[in-house]
């Protein structure tokens, strides 16, 4: 195993998207053959501290019985994330912050679909989830000054931003990927297929359809990227950026 991202599978008919998270994010793929005698379990204990970032693609349980016994400091133990076979949820199980694991969860979610799950308390207290569109080449000045504005129209801070979600098209949108850098928020990607089912739009835009064919961006994304949220800012748009911001409604 090398000293990058390391990908370990239990199962051989995980290894599809073992190859798959191997090809996108640039890892290594283990635990499909193991030395004679050697459980996978323990090849997975041998390698363990040669690689900064893990995932594993298996149920939690399993990872949980993995890590037994191999975890030191959360200085230096590596950041890990579990995936299931079936790309329902990404969890940052270990090294969140110091591991870079909540950050790996997005880039897996983003990469398969999948949910993710981060429960570090500085995330799960920031209630706020801002959709964003834009038209193609945007500035990161047009990005930001869109977003203040929206913010402060419903007395709202940067700070309170838990993510930025934008449709699966948008990943690669130089400056909503340099705001998010700069504020320091992941950036979650919605794919078509799901607005598809669930537009959750106040009014289409037929722009978006005739590009995206979907009703919208910014207000789908941002209820999306959501467990339990309502929208309490409708899509505004300036100078090229549509936002929307929706928030997350605390069960008792």
């Amino acid at each position: 195993m090398n000293s990058g991202l390391g990908i370990w599978v239990v199962r051989y008919e995980a290894e599809k998207l073992g190859r798959y998270l191997e090809t996108h994010l640039g890892g290594q793929l283990g635990g499909l053959i193991c030395e004679a005698g050697v459980t996978n379990r323990e090849a997975f204990s041998a390698s363990f501290i040669h690689c900064p970032q893990w995932i594993m693609v298996m149920a939690v349980g399993i990872a949980v019985r993995y890590l037994d016994g191999l975890t030191k400091h959360k200085t230096v133990d590596p950041g890990v994330v579990v995936v299931d076979e079936g790309c329902r949820f990404v969890v940052s199980l270990l090294g969140g912050h110091e591991g870079g694991a909540n950050s790996l969860a997005y880039r897996v979610a983003n990469l398969t679909g999948a949910v993710p799950v981060v429960t570090t308390a500085t995330e799960t207290l920031k209630p706020l989830v801002v959709g964003i569109g834009c038209r193609k080449g945007a500035s990161i000045d047009q990005i930001g000054t869109a977003v203040a504005q929206a913010l402060s129209a419903v007395a709202r801070s940067e700070k309170e931003v838990r993510e930025v979600a934008t449709v699966d098209l948008k990943g690669d949108e130089p400056a909503i990927l340099q705001w998010c850098e700069q504020l320091d928020v992941p950036l979650r990607l919605i794919p078509r297929s799901l607005i598809r089912e669930r537009p959750w739009v106040a009014e289409g835009s037929p722009l978006v359809h005739s590009h995206f064919g979907i009703e919208g961006v910014c207000e789908p994304c941002a209820l999306l990227a959501t467990f339990k949220g309502r929208l309490i800012l409708r899509k505004t748009a300036r100078n090229g950026v549509a936002v929307a911001i929706a928030e997350e409604v605390a069960e008792i």
